[in-house]
C-alpha cells in the first residue's frame, strides 16, 4: 500500500477523534472520539511495525502490543459507558456542559 495513503488515513482518523473530543457535547460522542483516536494509534503502530521488517512481514511484538491496546481500550470504553449511564440516571442529561455540578 502507498505510504501516503496509510499515513493520511491515520492522520484523518486522529483528527476526527480530536474533533469529536474538542467540539461535541454529548458524552457518548466524546467516548467514540477517544476510541477513534486509539484505533488510529493502533493502525500507526501496526504500520510502523511492518516497516521495521522491510519485507512485508509484521513484527509479532507490534501485533501483541496492539492486541493488548485493543483489550485495554475496550475496558476503558466499558467503564466510560457505565459512567455515562450513571450520570444520565442521576442528572437526566448527557451534555457535558450542563454537568458542571460535578466539579468540586
Amino acid at each position: 500500500m502507498n505510504e501516503a495513503v496509510v499515513l493520511g488515513s491515520i492522520f484523518a482518523l486522529f483528527s476526527t477523534g480530536v474533533y469529536c473530543i474538542a467540539v461535541k457535547r454529548n458524552m457518548i460522542r466524546i467516548l467514540l472520539g477517544i476510541e477513534i483516536m486509539l484505533n488510529s494509534g493502533n493502525l500507526a503502530f501496526i504500520y510502523f511495525a511492518s516497516l521495521k521488517s522491510g519485507r512485508g512481514f509484521i513484527d509479532p511484538l507490534g501485533q501483541s502490543i496492539v492486541i493488548m491496546s485493543i483489550i485495554i481500550g475496550g475496558c476503558v470504553v466499558a467503564v466510560g459507558l457505565s459512567l455515562v449511564v450513571n450520570a444520565y440516571r442521576h442528572f437526566k442529561t448527557m451534555d457535558v456542559r450542563k454537568l458542571r455540578r460535578l466539579k468540586w
